[in-house]
């Protein structure tokens, strides 16, 4: 089983005027996006008790997440206001006294054994609560299970950029796997090289380092192999969501191929390398072809994967 701990909010799409509230949060997203591709995955963070809250808590079961680790509270629902109307998503968020903050270092919970990874990422990096106490949940078990860091990053909410770095890099340090976007690597580190930063990553010792870059498909590292892939041409609806995909079919792929371990994760082979990336760029632009953050299921995936091996023997 996989845990990925974090926010779970309301997006709410602003277009021509008109707010239509989804069920979304990038942890959230991630759970989802794992339940349909028929992995065994748990949710770990505070979901609301009003009528947003039993919205989220729906779409967990109705997916088939586990929510054993679900901290239900009488705050209310966080919101993220997504406007798409330039293209790429741009976010307000509305955080503070929500179920967003519930999760604090008081619950610091034991995950049970059946969770192979952690999974955080997104908000519950950048503010207090709940960063600290998933730090701490995560320094719990960094020795026993794989971690997966995914920072997302959201500047409207993060504020002075030094103190996010720094807390970003503990989190690389605690970090098997980390995942993120050219964007995000943009903010982090300004000019910096893809393969440059990833060399500080692997050096901080994390296992594998992805860099997502939208169109242009997804990069990867580890100590002995890089391995780079083209993202399949679709139709975008939106891309709300993609980032959240891409990171779950990499671990869905990892989980399926044996190596969601923490020793064969440093064994990873070339070749392995390059199928794990390629098949979730693959589903990160599946997911662009539908409106928020809906994500693809299994069955989905793999009629699109046929489809796409026929477009490429059709230009053979």
């Amino acid at each position: 089983m996989i845990a990925v701990a974090g926010e779970a909010l309301i997006d709410a799409h602003l277009a021509e005027g008109v707010l239509r509230p989804f069920a979304g949060g990038g942890p959230f997203n991630t759970a989802i996006a794992l339940a349909r591709l028929d992995v065994p995955v748990c949710f770990v963070g505070g979901v609301s008790t009003d009528q947003f809250g039993r919205l989220l808590n729906e779409t967990l079961a109705d997916n088939g997440v586990d929510r054993r680790y679900v901290k239900r509270v009488a705050a209310p629902t966080p919101l993220a206001v997504v406007d798409t109307s330039a293209g790429d998503a741009a976010y307000s968020f509305y955080l503070r006294d929500t179920a967003y903050q519930a999760f604090e270092e008081v619950d610091v919970l034991q995950l049970s054994s059946e969770v192979a990874a952690l999974h955080v990422g997104t908000l519950a990096l950048a503010t207090d609560p709940p960063a600290s106490a998933l730090e701490a949940l995560a320094s719990r078990v960094a020795d026993s299970m794989v971690i997966m860091v995914d920072p997302n990053v959201r500047p409207a909410i993060i504020g002075t950029r030094q103190p996010f770095v720094d807390r970003f890099e503990r989190w690389v340090r605690l970090a098997d796997v980390v995942k993120l976007s050219a964007a995000d690597l943009a903010w982090l580190y300004d000019d910096a090289r893809p393969e440059d930063v990833a060399g500080d990553f692997l050096a901080l010792g994390a296992a594998l380092v992805v860099v997502t870059d939208g169109a242009d498909g997804a990069s990867a590292w580890t100590n002995e192999w890089s391995a780079r892939t083209t993202a399949p041409a679709v139709t975008v609806a939106d891309t709300v969501g993609a980032g959240d995909a891409f990171g779950a079919a990499l671990l869905a792929w990892l989980w399926r191929a044996g190596r969601l371990d923490k020793r064969a994760l440093r064994e990873i082979d070339a070749g392995s390398l390059e199928a794990a990336i390629a098949f979730a760029a693959a589903v990160a632009s599946l997911q662009c072809t539908r409106p928020s953050a809906s994500a693809p299921t299994s069955a989905d995936v793999d009629r699109f994967l046929e489809q796409q091996a026929l477009v490429v023997k059709a230009h053979d």
